[in-house]
């Protein structure tokens, strides 16, 4: 879509073709060719036309990071893909409020999805992109959420930042070949980052980022919501509070830890031996390093140094762990185990896996079970050797 069709796609017009295209979608049910040619019936312009198409399709995608907003903003396929889920953004934007900044720009804003939850945070917000298109679908997504913000075409690396109180930036990773993963490779690269890293900024970054990366006075937060691990981010300047912190976003509300709730920190992994109960860290906790934090949490230890899976004798319940009671110990070998399992009647089996070389899918073919129960399956280490555990999850 270039800036022309977009523009168009504002106008009373355009409005009216985006209605025609949603209705028709509703009405034959997301079949893409009789609601193309319910589309094409109401307008000859091919370009203007497939705009519609996509901002209808588009809109339904964006339901899993937007919610309702989705259904009064517009996208492009590659900024909706990059764009943050709106929870994880709007966690960001009340945590940077509570420093009160008196304003945010944001470097490379995208379609605006990360100033609308700066902007409903309260903030004085501003944004740029080297992307014309881009900046025109962000400034039309504040107006359509009727917020306040300006946004302009500009080069963020070239701009005088001083007039801000605070920086966000969310440094692309995705070149012409995919993902990129030699951080002078991102857009901006690291250099430039680590010089916005000087002042009081935050960056969002790839979670898998090297510990030793990050400088030391800044506080890397990874986070998840509804159990995947979707970014860290590097707060600096007045903005860290900490070195380490894992923040875990559900449908059940916010939880955070950091490494002042590890006793452990800087003292032997406890590991020990298996209890009644073992626990899985959510991923955020692990990224950060503090899964010694919930076993200290649970009473208990680790099943082995190098596993991230914590045991313990006691049921609990944690945001940072999914819990599960231990059943039995099943045989690890595969052809043992396969009979075991269809001596208990197991058919469908969740697979959870760490620390083996076992791919979930493959192994649940290769076993051909048949039976009438449901069962979860642990294969992990314990003590340096394969063990498979039988486990119900704690609910």
């Amino acid at each position: 879509m270039d800036l022309e069709t977009f523009r168009w796609l504002l106008t009373d017009p355009g409005q009216q073709l985006l209605e025609t295209a949603a209705t028709a979608h509703d009405q034959h049910a997301g079949d893409p060719v009789r609601t193309a040619t319910e589309v094409r019936r109401h307008e000859s312009a091919p370009e203007r036309a497939a705009a519609a198409l996509t901002q209808v399709r588009l809109r339904q995608a964006a339901e899993a990071k937007f919610g309702d907003d989705a259904a009064r903003m517009y996208f492009t396929p590659d900024a909706l893909e990059q764009a943050t889920r709106a929870p994880v953004a709007t966690h960001r934007a009340r945590r940077l409020a509570t420093a009160q900044p008196g304003s945010v720009i944001d470097l490379g804003c995208g379609i605006g999805g990360d100033l609308i939850a700066f902007a409903r945070a309260g903030l004085t917000v501003a944004g740029v992109d080297l992307d014309p298109v881009r900046v025109a679908v962000a400034e039309a997504n504040l107006a359509a959420l009727e917020l306040g913000g300006a946004v302009a075409v500009a080069d963020g690396t070239m701009l005088d930042l001083t007039a801000f109180d605070a920086v966000f930036a969310d440094p692309a990773r995705r070149g012409k070949r995919g993902r990129v993963f030699d951080v002078e490779g991102w857009t901006p690269p690291w250099s430039f980052v680590q010089e916005l890293l000087t002042r009081s900024s935050v960056v969002k970054v790839a979670p898998g980022i090297d510990h030793d990366l990050v400088p030391a006075s800044v506080e890397a937060e990874w986070v998840s919501d509804r159990g995947d691990v979707k970014e860290a981010a590097l707060w600096s300047g007045a903005l860290a509070t900490c070195r380490h912190r894992a923040t875990v976003i559900s449908r059940g509300g916010l939880a955070s830890m950091t490494e002042e709730d590890d006793p452990y920190v800087g003292q032997p992994r406890p590991v020990r031996a298996l209890g009644d109960y073992v626990y899985e860290p959510d991923g955020a906790v692990i990224r950060a390093g503090l899964v010694t934090a919930v076993a200290a949490g649970v009473r208990g230890g680790l099943i082995d140094e190098h596993i991230a899976w914590v045991t313990s004798d006691d049921e609990f319940r944690t945001p940072f762990a999914r819990g599960y009671r231990v059943l039995e110990h099943l045989p690890y070998r595969e052809k043992q185990l396969k009979a075991a399992l269809r001596a208990r009647d197991i058919g469908t089996l969740t697979i959870k896996t760490r620390g083996v070389d076992v791919v979930p899918e493959q192994l649940r073919k290769r076993l051909a079970l048949s039976g009438g129960t449901p069962a979860t399956l642990v294969l992990t280490r314990i003590a340096g050797a394969g063990a498979a555990l039988l486990v119900a999850p704690l609910p």
